[in-house]
């Protein structure tokens, strides 16, 4: 790298630490940007878990940066003492308090030239150290529908949402649903201060998946029912979400009782427990569905996009998101989707994708129907819907941050 290269701090601890939405996203746009001249630095609490600290890409202008050392992606070559703060960083406290306040002076030492936090947080004082941040928020779920949350929980959230917007030089917001919504919770800001820049999909969803490049033992590549008991005759569709009450899950469940679907119809649903998860069950066994519902935890990041291309089609009934990147991948791996009305789904989705309302089983049932193997138009659906989805391809969304970073540094 040259010696006039950008220095760029990330917020990292989603990167190495969460499974979902959140970490998909910081990963991948982390491995999109490491293309680019950019020097770039990742700061989290730990070193989080090995799976998913692995998915960054190992390459020499990428550090992971914790408390007690520095080290390349995927193994730690060095140990670098930093930290004087007095609270043990091996407690949650510790972690959160470098996190928040004491990394600020840790990225002025380690001269970071912009500051990117990637799940919605900045510390506090980063605009103070005269360093220039951006932020990426996701949504405001917890401020559009508070039910879904402990009431203690969106006290909190909603104050780092006016801590962080105060702090940030300039908001990214992953599409134009999430932008209304901070315009709307903060009318106070300038709407230059945000751009809309889509999440990318990470490049292992393809409709050319092998086997051998997932590392997916052949049996379960070429007939996944076989591991949760379908037969092999029948046909599924997918949902990949945590599954939780806000996304819904339980209408495609109930769209399988109509008479509008094939008997042989299954649906296989992947994504973290909840209470909701034994309600879904509760109502597929008291239901006669108990056969033809499958819910699967703990799937491994490689084995998913194998069950993403054995499915028929994808479902995504969620009643509110900021973006959607399942939909995204579903679309990547050659799926037709059903998906909802009242977020920002049409975006993710594009306008081949079928949309019901989030409470209409029946109207679910009929769009699945529409989008199974042999239904008319179906091949066209999805090869209109792939061509729609190229926007969200990563040199594109990596090459808008990358000017956006450029743009700040006053150096474009």
């Amino acid at each position: 790298m040259k010696e006039d290269t950008p220095i760029i701090g990330f917020d990292a601890k989603r990167a190495v630490a969460n499974g979902t939405g959140l970490g998909s996203y910081s990963r991948t746009l982390i491995n999109d940007l490491a293309r680019y001249p950019l020097t770039l630095r990742l700061y989290a609490p730990d070193e989080g878990r090995d799976d998913l600290r692995t998915q960054i890409q190992d390459r020499a202008n990428v550090t992971l940066h914790t408390p007690h050392s520095t080290f390349h992606i995927p193994h730690s070559t060095s140990h670098i003492p930093h930290s004087t703060f007095h609270i043990p960083h091996s407690t949650s406290l510790g972690k959160s308090l470098w996190r928040s306040h004491g990394i600020v002076s840790e990225l002025r030492s380690d001269g970071i030239q912009l500051y990117h936090g990637l799940s919605g947080e900045l510390p506090i004082g980063i605009r103070k150290s005269g360093i220039p941040s951006v932020v990426t928020i996701h949504d405001l779920i917890f401020l559009r529908h508070p039910e879904y949350y402990h009431w203690i929980d969106t006290k909190i959230y909603a104050w780092k949402f006016r801590q962080t917007i105060s702090e940030a030089t300039h908001i990214i917001a992953i599409s134009e649903c999430t932008r209304r919504d901070i315009l709307h919770y903060a009318p106070e800001l300038d709407p230059a201060r945000i751009s809309v820049i889509y999440q990318s999909c990470a490049p292992k969803f393809t409709p050319d998946i092998s086997p051998s490049t997932f590392h997916i033992p052949p049996s379960t590549f070429h007939i996944p029912p076989s591991t949760f008991h379908i037969p092999p005759s029948s046909k599924y569709i997918l949902s990949v979400g945590t599954i939780e009450a806000r996304k819904n899950i339980l209408l495609a469940v109930k769209a399988l009782e109509t008479s509008l679907l094939p008997d042989d119809l299954h649906i296989v649903i992947i994504g973290r427990h909840t209470p909701y998860t034994d309600t879904v069950a509760r109502y597929a066994r008291d239901h006669g569905l108990e056969a033809r519902v499958h819910i699967l935890h703990h799937v491994s990041d490689a084995e998913l996009p194998a069950y993403y291309a054995a499915a028929e089609a994808f479902v995504y009934p969620s009643r509110y998101e900021g973006f959607g990147i399942p939909i995204i991948e579903a679309i990547s791996c050659g799926l037709p989707v059903v998906a909802c009305t009242g977020s920002c789904l049409e975006e993710a989705g594009g306008p081949d994708t079928l949309y019901v309302s989030p409470d209409d089983p029946q109207a679910m049932a009929a769009a699945i129907a529409q989008v199974l193997k042999g239904a008319p138009g179906r091949d066209q659906r999805i090869l209109r819907s792939r061509e729609y989805i190229r926007r969200f391809q990563g040199n594109d969304v990596a090459g808008q941050v990358y000017r956006l970073y450029l743009r700040l540094l006053n150096k474009e």
